[in-house]
């Protein structure tokens, strides 16, 4: 599980609004140059940086809500397009979804687990937790050893793939490995080098700004 991850933004203020103002969910802390939001069982910080960065992470939903959180989503903002659809079915996960960008250009991506049920009206706490974090290093291979090292498995094969999008972790929580260059889906936008932190199974691993793994 991803208990926190932290990112870096020039336009804290703005996300601020989105996250609490827009989608509602919970501050939990705040100081100068700083916020902290939940996402469920987890936490979400910006931290202020004069320097633009965006990031590819996504947040799990249940699956039975999935219709319901994206007519809330749609009231507010509009979705990501591929291929003339708003929202995908990933077979091999058995998961929905869909995508957005905030004020700061981050890809966010929704993801409606079809084995996780809530039952009831549409809440802050329909956002489960955080489901994926995407890391872009020039050392995909160096990188993907350090996490082999940390605890967090390939998801599949035992190889890290340099050139390739990798996928890290199991269940419904995964480091989305990648290297720069690389269009995300549901987006115009190439993976770019930018640092962040997080805790995984009380674990903190991150990469620094020029994508080298934090000591």
């Amino acid at each position: 599980m991803i208990e926190s991850a932290t990112f870096y933004t020039n336009k804290l203020k703005a996300l601020k609004r989105f996250y609490v103002d827009l989608l509602e969910l919970d501050v939990v802390e705040q100081s100068e140059g700083q916020m902290t939001f939940r996402v469920g069982e987890s936490e979400v910080t910006f931290k202020e940086t004069e320097q633009p960065a965006f990031y590819h992470f996504a947040f799990n939903i249940p699956g039975n809500q999935f219709s319901m959180m994206k007519y809330f989503i749609k009231d507010r903002l509009s979705l990501n397009w591929e291929d003339g659809r708003d929202e995908v079915y990933f077979s091999s996960f058995n998961a929905d979804s869909m995508y957005f960008e905030d004020p700061a250009g981050n890809i966010v991506e929704l993801i409606g687990r079809r084995k996780r049920d809530l039952f009831g009206d549409l809440t802050k706490e329909s956002f489960l937790n955080i489901s994926e974090v995407g890391i872009v290093t020039p050392d995909v291979e160096g990188v993907g050893e350090q996490l082999l090292d940390a605890g967090i498995p390939l998801r599949k094969g035992t190889d890290i793939h340099p050139d390739e999008l990798n996928f890290l972790g199991r269940g419904d929580t995964y480091i989305v490995l990648v290297p720069p260059g690389r269009r995300w889906y549901f987006s115009k936008k190439a993976s770019e080098v930018y640092p962040l932190e997080m805790y995984w199974n009380g674990k903190k691993i991150g990469i620094d700004s020029d994508g080298k793994w934090l000591k």
